[in-house]
């Protein structure tokens, strides 16, 4: 296998919803616990020559820690959307398309 054809190791760290997208797609990820956010980021920046973070988590680090991840540039780390909550409730959205009102 040449350097052209070589998968690049690549991590996530987040929600366990977005994981499970990532990791469809051959990612490494890390959907940390609260409180753990800091260890899954350093096992993440061990593992992979790019790692993604959702805004969630890269809230949860120390802001230098952060900040020298981002500049260091190897390995390449990238803010990412994470899990979103919905706008409303799945119940509330069966009500308005049966036209049922509160």
């Amino acid at each position: 296998m040449n350097a052209s054809t070589r998968a690049i190791p690549l991590a996530f760290v987040g929600d366990a919803l977005t994981a499970a997208g990532f990791r469809l797609a051959g990612v490494r990820t890390f959907a940390p616990q609260p409180g753990e956010e800091r260890a899954a980021f350093a096992q993440a920046l061990a593992a992979a020559a790019v790692v993604f973070v959702t805004p969630a988590v890269a809230a949860k680090l120390e802001p230098a820690e952060l900040e020298r991840a981002l500049a260091a540039g190897a390995p390449l780390v990238a803010i990412v959307p994470g899990e979103t909550p919905p706008a409303f409730e799945p119940a509330e959205r069966v009500r308005r398309q049966l036209g049922i009102e509160r």
